[in-house]
Parts: C-alpha cells; structure tokens; sequence
C-alpha cells in the first residue's frame, strides 16, 4: 500500500471543460480491466509537453514529439497499459502513427493531432490490432468526469489512482486544472516508466505553455526517484482547452498567470509525490534537501547520490541508522572540490554530523527512532554557497525485488 496517500475519490476530479475521456478493455495483457484509454479535446486546445531523455526511447514519444511540433492544435490522447511499444523498431513507430490514423477518423482530425501513449513491458510488439478494434467502445464512453475511470486504465504496477484538482478564479471567471499521473517503477524523470497529464480551460498561448511544461516539470516530476531508472516512455503534458471565458494568456508578465501557475503546479507536485509514496514495495517517503551548495547542479548531485544508494534505500527500510552510508554517499557524489570539513546533515532535527564528523550530540536511540518513520526527511548543509535543491524518494525493500522479478508473469 501507498505511503501516506489517500488515493482521489471520482467526485474529487473535477471535470475540465472541454476534455473528454473514454476507456475500455483491449485486453493487452492477461487482464480484463480497462487498459485503453482515448481523450477527445475541443478544437483550439493546446498542449506542450515534457519527454524521456532516454535515447532509446519509445515510438510514441517520437511521434508525441513530431506532431506537437507541426500540428496547430491538438484533439485527441490515446494511452494504452500493459505493453510499452518501445524497443520495436520501424514496426513500433508504424503501430504508432497507425493507432494516431484510427483516432483521427474517430474524433474528425488531421492523424498528427493525436499524441499517443504507451506503458507497459518494453520490446513487445504493440496488439494494434486489439487497439484499433476497442477504440469506438472508448469513443463511446468519452465523459467529462471520466478522469477517475481514465487514471484507472492507465496504470500498470500502480497499487492506486493518481489524481489531483484544483479550481482557482481570475477576474471573477472559475479555471479548473485535474491532473493524473501513473507510475511506481522505473522512475528517475530526468524529463522522464511515468505518465503524466494535467488538463486545464484556461486559456494559454502555445509559447506560454511550452515554457510552463518544461518549469513545472523541473518542479515536480524531475523531482522524484524511485529506483534511479529513467524509462523510455516517460512523458509529461500540460492541455489547456481554452474553454474558460477570458482572454488567453500570452506572456510570463502577466499577472494573471500567477494564479494558473500555482494550481497546475500544485497539481503536478501532489502527483509526482504520489508516484513515490506508491513506489514499488515502498514503506517509506523520503524528503532530501541540499542546501549551501555553489548551484543547484551540485546540490542536485549530492541529492541524487543519497537517493540512489541501494544502501542507503535499504537502510531505510530496515530503520537502521547506518548513516555512515549517507556519508558515502555524499562524498560518491562527483563535487570533485567538496572540503568534507565544512558538510554537516541532519535526519529531520537530529544533527548526525555536524563540520565533517559525527555531532557531539548525535544518539543511536535518536537516529532509530527517526529512521522508523513512514516519513522521513535528510538535509545536507555543503556550506559552501547560496543554492539549495529538494529530492523525494523511497526506500528499497523486498516488495520491489519481487515485483519486478515477477513484472512480465
């Protein structure tokens, strides 16, 4: 079970003017859930999105690439569970504008505003057939409120539905932002196996959208690690529908935009912590902090060299304050000037080590009990400069070992 996360309830979704969802069962692995889900957009709607930096990545991310950068609008979303369409080469590629043709003819657009999604086992070939075949049963339950059901039928080793909402108002007009993300392994975004879709009626320019992906993301999804695995599908998309009654935002000054940011912004950061609190055998949400760092490209580093450790993951799952290896891994962390004298770091208020060495101060009883939390944070003080960066992740337990030994059965 998650870690501290009440998944959403349907009502807790709130519909976004303008997008539409559907979902049914093409059955794409051995299951009878829903794993195919279509979203149908109003014309005009725009997108902009965040994807892997993995070069092998999957065929629908180079075909989410090539049609956000040609097509004027976008109408449509197609995701499907269970099979990841990656690793497949010119016939993975071909299933992708395939799958994006037969949404076209369903929704009445051009096949390059479509923007197809996959999840699921890597270098199978994608039942497009089974795809293809379900979509007008998916046609036919497009729904405003149908988030809850669409984060459902995306989910693949997800324990619960990620969801997220949020209403705020700008000049006396109610703008909507729902979001839902799937995700518990492979997941080190380094925008970067997660998906995430956050929707929205107020009206933002193309540019303006653009730009608010890519911050956002920096803000939320490329803040989290699980296992330090960057996948080949992992995408992020911010949909705005320009449903809502106002005019359109167009630049970053507008002051107006500060309250839109902060809600799709919320959005994505419960979500991209949802991904951790429900990673894959977790039993633990972990909060790291590097402060005092010269950039945030150091602090970053540091962050990621704790969170990555598998022994320090593992320390924290079996509550032991073996905290030597949080020392290890700060110093592995490639900040090839860093004067260890002058690190300290702390398990929420206990001081561990303060000026390179163990604080005076510092109990083994102290750093068990914090270390038996569900809830954990790590800060690190580089005393060295002004920047600072957050990271959450989990630990590494037995649960994950299992799961992923088992993923394909």
């Amino acid at each position: 079970m998650p870690v501290n996360y009440t998944p959403p309830t349907p009502e807790q979704l709130l519909p976004v003017a303008g997008a539409a969802l559907g979902t049914a069962a093409a059955r794409i692995k051995n299951w009878s859930r829903d794993d195919l889900l279509l979203v149908s957009l109003a014309p005009g709607t725009q997108a902009a999105g965040v994807f892997t930096q993995n070069r092998f990545c999957a065929a629908p991310v180079t075909i989410c690439r090539e049609h956000l950068a040609r097509a004027e609008s976008i109408r449509a979303l197609v995701v499907n569970a269970g099979n990841a369409n990656a690793g497949t080469g010119e016939r993975g590629l071909a299933d992708a504008r395939a799958t994006c043709a037969a949404v076209a003819e369903l929704v009445g657009c051009a096949p390059d505003a479509v923007l197809p999604f996959s999840t699921g086992v890597i270098m199978e070939p994608l039942p497009l057939e089974r795809i293809v075949a379900t979509l007008p049963e998916c046609r036919a339950a497009l729904a405003e409120h149908g988030w809850f059901a669409a984060v459902r039928a995306i989910m693949t080793t997800d324990t619960v539905p990620k969801g997220a909402s949020r209403r705020t108002e700008i000049d006396g007009v109610p703008i909507t932002v729902t979001g839902i993300a799937k995700g518990a392994g492979m997941i080190a975004p380094n925008m970067a196996t997660m998906l995430g879709f956050v929707a929205t009626d107020a009206p933002i320019a193309r540019a303006l959208l653009d730009r608010l992906a890519a911050d956002i993301a920096c803000e939320s999804f490329n803040r989290v690690t699980i296992d330090g695995d960057t996948s080949t599908n992992d995408s992020f998309v911010v949909i705005s529908t320009h449903r809502a009654p106002m005019r359109a935002l167009e630049r970053d000054d507008d002051p107006r935009l500060r309250a839109v940011r902060a809600a799709l912004a919320a959005v994505a950061i419960e979500l991209a912590q949802a991904l951790v609190r429900d990673g894959e055998g977790a039993t633990k949400f972990i909060a790291i902090v590097v402060e005092g760092g010269r950039d945030t490209r150091e602090c970053d580093r540091v962050a990621r060299a704790i969170a990555h450790s598998p022994l320090v993951k593992t320390a924290f799952f079996a509550s032991d304050p073996n905290l030597g290896r949080i020392v290890c891994a700060i110093g592995n962390a490639a900040v090839s000037d860093l004067n260890p004298g002058r690190v300290s770091f702390w398990l929420d208020d206990v001081a561990v080590v303060v000026d390179g060495g163990r604080a005076p101060s510092y109990r083994e009883e102290d750093g068990k009990r914090v270390m038996a939390q569900s809830e954990i944070s790590v800060r690190v003080a580089l005393d060295r400069g002004q920047a600072r960066t957050m990271l959450w992740t989990c630990d590494l337990s037995h649960e994950y070992v299992n799961i992923n030994a088992h993923y394909r059965t």
